[in-house]
């Protein structure tokens, strides 16, 4: 694939994240109160068809809209903290959290897509995005674990460990199972349209 094809193939996902990131149109209620983001699905895809430095690249994007949600118009204020210094009790760690995973889920998902020994190409970029996703909400758990367990289990009046394992199981699985059908379907297309 042409650099040309690759830069539209990126803005058209980078729009995409933007959508997802500062409109409702990035959540699904699954149940509930279960709220699932779809602000990966770009990052994955990216990753799996234009390669490792292309989606850290729609990565590091996702992280700088998520501080600007976070900084500005947070969608639970108490725990801006997480994600933004500019809050009271953020710091240099809400600054880690808020980019690092997101990075990481690039890097994540091209790295696997690359190394699985798969033919079947939908089953590949599916692996590839579950795993990118599921990664990517244990870096974020297990840095709020890191730098903020005390403050985090306090707001929300729970034990840090029961809140670690609902957050996996209501949020990080349920989206790690939409990450890898959107991107079973979207690789598939365009890896077959333009090659």
């Amino acid at each position: 694939m042409n650099k040309t094809k690759k830069l539209v193939i990126f803005s058209l996902l980078l729009a995409i994240e933007i959508i997802f990131c500062f409109t409702p149109l990035g959540s699904i209620n699954l149940f509930g109160p279960i709220v699932a983001t779809l602000a990966m699905i770009p990052v994955s895809i990216a990753a799996i068809v234009l390669g490792l430095n292309y989606g850290m690249l729609l990565g590091l994007f996702m992280g700088l809209f998520s501080f600007i949600v976070w900084t500005f118009m947070p969608p639970v204020p108490p725990l801006a903290f997480l994600f933004t210094p500019f809050v009271s009790n953020g710091g240099y760690a809400s600054v880690i959290i808020c980019f690092v995973p997101r990075i990481m889920l690039g890097f994540i998902s091209a790295y696997v897509f690359n190394i699985l020994k798969i033919k079947n190409l939908a089953l590949k970029a599916s692996i590839s995005g579950f795993t990118g996703s599921l990664m990517h909400t244990l870096l974020v758990l297990g840095f709020i674990f890191i730098f903020f367990k005390n403050e985090y289990a306090t707001i929300l009046n729970q034990n840090i460990f029961t809140l670690l394992s609902v957050t996996i199981l209501t949020n990080g699985i349920p989206e790690a199972i939409i990450n890898a059908i959107s991107c079973s379907g979207v690789v598939k297309i365009l890896k077959s349209n333009i090659s």
